[in-house]
């Protein structure tokens, strides 16, 4: 992953001395197995944590290996051997590559999940206290784009907190699904290594051992993984679609924090553009993108193939790295999101009333108006408006229409028209609402 997109403690997971660790750590762990199953002295599991444990990996010296024997394991039990000496000739006893290899994705994915989760609560905080503060600040609803009825702010960001808290369960069922370790030898049979070796393993490392392995874990567990990413990742790309329309210069509800200094175009020095949700739309593409590979390692070859291998050197790191850089971008662009109520409320009234029509035409019908012939009579008065509106023009408000059009009032006298025009009708189950997301 590129750096201008990468946080330091996701990206140390990925990093070659995090891997050899995690490797060495894999062959150590296994080794005290070994040991009090009585397959290799006590002495030698005790020379391997203590002289491997200390030893210090030399990334460009293994390199160096695999370039010669062209295998990545081996080239690294080589090197271990220079730290550990004599004994090492008991390390990765009955085990091959996958067991190590498989094993070390786990522990990574599984910490990689860890921050991706702490992540979704940063933002899941910053919803919160958002949603709260506008949770009686009127504004517009859309469908379509279009005016719908009115809504408020704070009940669009409990909406999206919901979501997350979503992505937030997706998340820990992703981590509980990937969490599981495999030592089981060649084609995953056991011949060569006792499960018990594999039971120790995924104890101390805090995994589940994988009931049938075939030699490597099934890949069905990594396409579940990085599709949850890909949903968590549309659910960030949600939030910053709105966010991009509701910066729009003919609506300018809210907007990015725009700091002191900050330049917006290189040619136009009036603009105030939405490049944090833009960059945030597109991350969200590249993490989607990631879980299709992911879905084609699922189909390996009899007991296994390496086809697998190649794609998730590369999107392991990007898809983790990729997508808490942008939980983090979202946290902080909610957190000092600047919102314009005056705005709202400017918006609300843009259409003149339009937004009651389906009050009045529900009014009608309790009053003995079939629902069509309500229909046409809300929406012949309503026209007019809208085409008003549209060209710029002054004329009657929607309410004036209606109290001059003698078979709306024949069922529907001025006062009771006016007060179908009350805007806190449509947010009396605000409340209810906010209830239901924070209890």
């Amino acid at each position: 992953m590129i750096p201008r997109y990468s946080r330091p403690e996701m990206t140390a997971i990925w990093s070659p001395e995090t891997k050899f660790r995690i490797w060495f750590e894999i062959e150590a762990h296994a080794a005290d197995a070994l040991a009090e199953l009585g397959v290799i002295p006590k002495s030698a599991a005790k020379t391997i944590w203590e002289k491997g444990g200390a030893a210090k990996f030399d990334v460009a010296k293994i390199d160096a290996i695999e370039r010669e024997v062209k295998h990545d394991v081996i080239a690294f039990l080589t090197h271990l051997a220079e730290f550990v000496g004599p004994d090492a000739r008991f390390v990765h006893q009955g085990m091959t590559s996958s067991d190590v290899l498989d094993t070390c994705l786990a522990v990574q994915l599984k910490r990689a999940a860890d921050i991706l989760i702490a992540d979704t609560d940063k933002l899941l905080a910053a919803l919160k206290k958002r949603a709260l503060e506008h949770k009686n600040t009127p504004t517009i609803g859309r469908s379509h784009g279009i005016h719908a009825e009115p809504t408020t702010f704070g009940v669009k960001l409990a909406g999206f907190y919901v979501e997350f808290e979503r992505a937030k369960k997706r998340l820990i069922a992703a981590r509980e699904e990937i969490a599981t370790c495999a030592i089981s030898g060649a084609v995953g049979t056991f011949a060569q290594v006792d499960p018990r070796v594999e039971e120790h393993v995924a104890k101390a490392l805090g995994l589940k051992p994988e009931p049938v392995s075939t030699q490597v874990i099934p890949r069905d567990r990594h396409a579940a993984f990085f599709a949850a990413l890909a949903v968590v990742a549309s659910s960030v790309e949600h939030v910053a679609t709105e966010i991009r329309h509701l910066q729009r210069t003919e609506v300018l509800e809210a907007e990015e924090y725009f700091s002191e200094g900050q330049k917006g175009s290189s040619a136009m020095p009036h603009k105030r553009n939405p490049v944090l949700t833009e960059n945030l739309t597109g991350l969200a593409r590249m993490v989607r993108a990631y879980a299709q590979p992911a879905m084609e390692n699922v189909a390996l070859w009899h007991e296994r193939d390496i086809s697998h291998s190649s794609v998730e050197r590369m999107i392991g790191p990007d898809a983790t790295i990729t997508l808490d850089f942008a939980l983090n971008r979202l946290a902080d662009v909610i957190e000092k999101l600047v919102v314009y109520p005056e705005r709202m409320q400017r918006n609300l009234d843009l259409l003149g009333g339009l937004v009651h029509s389906q009050r009045v035409m529900l009014a009608l019908t309790q009053k003995g108006v079939a629902r069509e012939d309500a229909y046409r009579l809300v929406q012949r008065n309503a026209m007019p408006v809208w085409q008003n509106m549209h060209h710029g023009r002054t004329g009657p408000s929607f309410l004036d229409n209606l109290k001059a059009d003698a078979d709306v009032t024949k069922a529907l006298p001025p006062r009771e028209l006016e007060a179908l025009f009350d805007l806190a009708y449509h947010l009396k189950h605000v409340d209810t609402i906010f209830k239901r997301v924070f209890g």
